[in-house]
């Protein structure tokens, strides 16, 4: 690692606006041919039912019924589960009822899924994926705190509608919640005593269901601004404990280091003897390009599978790869800023074109092999 790296560059969580196709009155996710809607809570991978599940966030190339169909095909190929992180519908989720568009896309993108033979992973999002220290879209005039009494009911909502209506093994509540608390710490014991509350309300009803919260792992680090790594801030994740079913961590290291052959061959390894829960990578990847102030070559996505693989590869969960393809960072740059999203979230979706383990146009890159040999156990 040379040099200091921008520390604001966070992990990102894609929005359905990008997962899904829209309908051109109502922008909620196009329903599949049937409406069947399945319990996610098991899957059989290609290590077995309980080995590692290899997913995606679902992202197709294109806004069309037709492209989310071929996009779902090709994952099928290469993956087991996909990652749903849905941010809060936050108005939606404040009261008693039981219909929203955000469900409906939700429900679609389930039965999706289930069609083609791939388990839902569910992290429910209060924070902006592209920077995670804000909210996204509170309602005007809402206390931006998670001592807010709509944001903690809209949240337990949201949560506890997934559980009943998926069956989740997995469920998630935040993510790369350590990069939000560190910005503002005043918040550590109001997002603890709701994670808390929300922790007991799942297990009284689905005592099997995995529930956790994830953490960059850069940030636990301290990698971000150089100098060589750092002893782990165990502290970030540990304030969790005991109600911490799975350690899950982001892990980007193209902001800190300039090639995945500088990840030491301890970055992730401390994590086994720190825990003897199960570990999982919720999200992460390395980019096949220099892209902004970051560097990043084919090789690069090789060695930086390698990497996790070879370190904790043995006690995963489930191992997301952001992205399946690469996206062109123009195409979406107009509905984003519909949307409202700001110049600074735009720019930083950009930084992640090229993370896909496929060019744009589906052509495999060499970490696409190595990807499927893992998931294939060779």
């Amino acid at each position: 690692m040379t040099g200091p790296k921008p520390r604001r560059i966070l992990a990102i969580s894609l929005l359905l606006l990008f997962a899904a196709c829209t309908e051109e009155d109502g922008g909620s996710v196009a329903s599949p041919p049937t409406s069947s809607l399945p319990s996610t809570a098991a899957t059989t991978t290609a290590d077995g039912p309980m080995g590692t599940s290899y997913g995606f966030f679902p992202f197709p190339n294109g806004d069309t019924f037709e492209a989310v169909v071929a996009h779902f095909n090709d994952l099928s190929d290469h993956a087991d589960s996909l990652l749903m992180q849905p941010n809060i519908a936050w108005e939606e989720f404040v009261g008693d009822s039981d219909q929203s568009e955000s469900r409906d896309n939700l429900t679609n993108m389930a039965v999706l899924a289930d069609q083609h033979g791939l388990e839902t992973i569910y992290i429910v999002d209060p924070l902006n994926g592209l920077n995670r220290q804000e909210f996204l879209d509170l309602p005007e005039g809402w206390d931006p705190s998670f001592a807010n009494p709509d944001v903690r009911e809209a949240m337990t909502n949201l949560a506890l509608w997934i559980l009943r209506e998926f069956e989740p093994r997995y469920l998630g509540l935040s993510s790369e919640i350590n990069t939000y608390l560190e910005a503002h710490p005043a918040e550590t014991p109001h997002y603890l005593s709701l994670y808390g509350e929300i922790y007991a309300a799942i297990k009284a009803e689905s005592p099997k269901t995995q529930v956790f919260v994830t953490f960059q792992w850069e940030q636990v680090n301290g990698v971000f601004v150089g100098g060589g790594q750092l002893e782990p801030d165990w502290d970030q994740i540990e304030l969790f404990e005991p109600e911490l079913d799975i350690w899950a961590i982001s892990s980007y290291p193209f902001v800190a280091f300039d090639t995945a052959a500088d990840i030491p061959e301890d970055y992730y390894a401390p994590l086994l003897a720190r825990t003897d829960k199960q570990l999982a990578v919720a999200e992460g990847g390395f980019i096949s390009r220099p892209t902004g102030p970051f560097l990043g070559t084919p090789q690069d996505q090789v060695d930086q599978l390698a990497a996790v693989h070879d370190q904790i590869g043995s006690r995963l969960g489930f191992w997301i790869n952001l992205i399946l393809d690469d996206f062109d960072p123009a195409a979406i740059a107009d509905p984003m800023r519909e949307q409202g999203r700001s110049e600074s979230d735009i720019t930083t979706l950009g930084l992640f074109a090229s993370i896909g383990l496929r060019q744009h146009d589906g052509t495999p890159k060499p970490a696409m092999a190595i990807w499927d040999g893992y998931r294939s156990g060779q």
